[in-house]
């Protein structure tokens, strides 16, 4: 079996359709390589409404497939199992109904066999659609397969964010994956780069692969700004919970006080996963329970966290604007899923920015809204992007569960800002002097 992240050597140039072929199985493999220490009985829990089981992951990337590109494009095509279409829908109202999303963890049925062979059968009949298709089905059916190829890269991150939450509520402290115990090495200071006033070119441009609400590309006027050369850790985030930055409303919007105080959640007291033993922070990972490295990239922030600890260090969190226009010309490289690390590491000592991509998503100050010029498409597959602009803020350049093949400099996540069981994290901007 390869590594994750291992693509198969040819000694060949292929076709068209061998390499949609490829590049199908590479991302389904990928799927069931990072599922391979679970037990059956992990697949099926619901830890929060956020969560959703492994189970129900693989099953919808297999809808996803099922729904877009088999129903439409293979005549006569009858689903093995109709009900399945209710159960694994997720958001798409243009497709049918669905089941309750805070519900998904009481479908005992299918079992996780079941999902398997569910998966098995979809993939068949994929390979045979795209085996005999002609040059003008291709053209009809690459784009859908190769966003269903991105719809479950995006699954595949979740579903290590999700079981980490899931392995949280357990007392025991499953592992999800083995790491060697490793004391992080300290990282360099943590400087500003300065940036000139310009316009700026920002959004997607090309031929390659990107989501609809990374366009239309644009210009965009962006004012002199300081943008931090490394995240933020979690020493210095310490440094913030030991100032007494949870009990300041000083530091916080009004809705982020609010919510740090909310006793149905427990009132905050430092980043999700955090526990203080015998003075000391330790905090839960994937690798098991562990003393918190001060050295490492603090995760697991919300929106309202960062902004209150930039607030604490009289900086401020940079708009997307700002980080696409730094991050442009950068290598996309750093810790992504394929290192097996899922956790964030040290900023590596060199000069100008570090940890761009990779790490954590960086909350930005922007709010997710569309480009000028911004219209969803029509049907059901319009329905991805669009209609969540509303209440939510974007994040930039990745994580330790993203895969290096999904992200660019113009990818667009968002959540809402009290979300926070994401590998979330914290880079500083300032104002020109």
């Amino acid at each position: 079996m390869p590594a994750i992240g291992e693509k198969p050597i040819s000694s060949r140039a292929l076709s068209r359709a061998e390499s949609l072929h490829a590049r199908f199985h590479d991302v389904r493999d990928f799927s069931k390589l990072l599922t391979r220490d679970l037990e059956a009985e992990d697949c099926v829990v619901q830890s929060m409404p956020d969560v959703s089981p492994t189970k129900w992951h693989l099953a919808h990337t297999t809808w996803f497939f099922e729904t877009f590109v088999l129903k439409k494009f293979v005549t006569g095509y009858v689903p093995a199992i109709p009900e399945y279409a209710f159960l694994f829908n997720s958001y798409y109202n243009a497709a049918g109904t669905m089941h309750r999303r805070d519900l998904r963890g009481l479908i005992s049925r299918p079992t996780v066999a079941e999902s398997s062979r569910y998966r098995q059968g979809v993939d068949r009949q994929i390979d045979d659609l795209v085996a005999s298709a002609s040059e003008e089905l291709l053209n009809e059916i690459e784009p859908i397969i190769t966003l269903g190829i991105h719809h479950e890269q995006q699954h595949q991150e979740l579903l290590v964010t999700d079981i980490k939450h899931v392995f949280a509520q357990n007392p025991l402290h499953p592992v999800f994956r083995k790491r060697a115990e490793e004391k992080a090495p300290a990282p360099p200071p943590l400087t500003f780069v300065d940036f000139e006033e310009t316009i700026a070119p920002i959004g997607h441009h090309g031929r390659a692969f990107s989501y609809d609400n990374e366009g239309p590309r644009h210009r965009a006027l962006i004012p002199k700004f300081s943008l931090g050369t490394r995240l933020v850790t979690c020493g210095e985030y310490q440094r913030f919970i030991e100032a007494g930055g949870y009990q300041r409303p000083e530091f916080w919007l009004s809705l982020g006080w609010m919510t740090v105080n909310e006793p149905a959640l427990g009132g905050w007291k430092a980043p999700l996963y955090w526990e203080k033993r015998d003075g000391a922070w330790w905090h839960f990972t994937l690798s098991g329970f562990r003393p918190v490295d001060e050295n490492e990239p603090v995760t697991h922030v919300s929106y309202f966290e960062a902004d209150a600890f930039a607030n604490f260090s009289s900086t401020r969190l940079p708009t997307e604007f700002e980080w696409e226009r730094a991050a442009q010309g950068e290598i996309i490289e750093g810790n992504f899923v394929e290192s097996e690390r899922f956790h964030p590491a040290t900023a590596a000592h060199a000069n100008g920015l570090r940890q761009m991509f990779g790490d954590v998503w960086e909350w930005t100050r922007s709010s997710y809204s569309p480009y000028p010029g911004y219209r969803a498409v029509p049907g059901a597959l319009g329905e991805y992007n669009g209609k969540f602009m509303c209440n939510q803020y974007v994040l930039r350049g990745g994580s330790c569960a993203t895969s290096q093949s999904h992200i660019r400099t113009t990818y667009r996540n968002f959540f809402q800002p009290e979300k926070r069981w994401q590998f979330t994290g914290i880079r500083l901007a300032r104002d020109a002097a």
